[in-house]
């Protein structure tokens, strides 16, 4: 793994919450899920109902685009992650080991009755102002060669 791809991968295992884009060709619709990280397939795990706003526009289009984010309000420590990928609801022992890492991480949710979905993140940009202005660190699925990897700092 190079090293902008270890850089992206720590953050995103920092954080736990995701803004997640989707839409139709009249609706577009945002909704911040909570989430964690399946690192050998670079994925993210994480729960919602078909019946939420999101999830009914899911079912007609799975390609997403999204975020993840610090807060911060200081120009120079700005950090975060824009996405592109495609989401698919998760069934069966894929789902009962996606689920057993999901509530590993929030033990709230064994609670939950919600579906599970893994969203595969096939285009990652990391800005991170820390390592100065404006720096980006960018990753590409290779989808020429499968699960292949690309990765470049701009």
């Amino acid at each position: 793994m190079d090293e902008s791809l270890k850089a992206i991968v720590a953050y995103i295992k920092k954080q736990h919450v995701l803004t997640l884009c989707t839409g139709d060709a009249r609706t577009l619709w945002c909704a911040n899920c909570f989430y964690v990280l399946n690192e050998p397939d670079l994925s993210l795990y994480m729960l919602t109902d078909h019946t939420t706003r999101h999830g009914i526009l899911l079912a007609d289009n799975q390609h997403v685009a999204g975020t993840i984010s610090d807060q911060t309000i200081t120009v120079s420590l700005i950090k975060g992650i824009q996405y592109s990928g495609e989401v698919n609801q998760i069934i069966g022992d894929a789902a009962h080991a996606a689920r057993r890492q999901y509530t590993a991480r929030f033990p709230l949710a064994k609670l939950a009755t919600s579906p599970i979905w893994r969203l595969r993140l096939d285009e990652i940009k990391l800005t991170n102002n820390k390592l100065g202005f404006g720096t980006k660190l960018s990753w590409r699925r290779n989808e020429q060669e499968g699960e292949g990897l690309e990765s470049r700092q701009a």
